[in-house]
């Protein structure tokens, strides 16, 4: 069980996270894609040296796909045309997630949003790939990531203390995007990767601190 410390935070281990981690459906509903995908795959059986050059490229891909999710969907900014306003549900929770970044609620992936981001990326699976078994090592790979993703950005949340140099460079990294500014440090599962590839890895003593850090746009969640 956790227990509070003096600054009113709770010491937490690993084990309390992940007990938390699986109080939240959208863990489960990605870990049980993960789950039919694989054995999906094994029983396709047809493996061919592509089947391990998907997972590699897609890892090495992941940190500028988390990049460009979080800069042109999560940032999105509410627009109008005509009388339409165009505001996605993956934006307007994400300005709720900088508003309170200690909500666990928001810290996941909206569920509602897995309703239809999981049956395209079986889509996509089934019909992008000249066969399904490699078309399946690309669903499991991105379950994989999927899950990682919500662990590692569940974890940075929380308070759960970094013990290790790498997880350290992480938190640090997410953290100074909600607490110094909203317009740098983009990546969730790495530090220093796509963001530094793409000019969003300044060093923080030269960034002031944004005054919308927790009110994005300026805009009302």
């Amino acid at each position: 069980m956790s227990t509070p410390t003096r600054a009113g935070r709770r010491h937490v281990t690993l084990v309390d996270a992940a007990r938390e981690f699986g109080r939240h459906p959208t863990p489960w509903m990605i870990g049980a894609t993960l789950v039919v995908a694989v054995g999906a795959r094994l029983l396709a059986g047809d493996w061919t040296w592509a089947d391990a050059v998907i997972p590699v490229v897609m890892l090495a891909v992941f940190p500028f796909f988390e990049w460009v999710v979080h800069v042109c969907i999560l940032h999105w900014r509410p627009r109008r045309i005509g009388a339409l306003r165009i505001d996605p549900l993956l934006a307007r929770k994400h300005r709720e997630h900088h508003v309170d970044p200690r909500d666990v609620d928001l810290i996941f992936i909206p569920w509602q949003a897995l309703l239809w981001v999981l049956p395209l990326a079986v889509a996509v699976a089934l019909l992008a790939f000249p066969r399904a078994g490699l078309g399946l090592t690309f669903l499991t790979t991105l379950t994989v990531l999927g899950l990682c993703y919500e662990w590692c950005h569940y974890l940075v949340h929380s308070d759960y203390k970094p013990k290790t140099a790498v997880y350290r460079s992480i938190w640090r990294n997410h953290r100074q995007h909600h607490f110094k500014n909203e317009h740098f440090w983009f990546t969730v599962t790495s530090a220093g990767t796509a963001d530094r590839v793409l000019g969003t890895y300044p060093d923080p003593a030269a960034v002031v601190t944004s005054p919308t850090a927790k009110n994005l746009h300026g805009q009302p969640s």
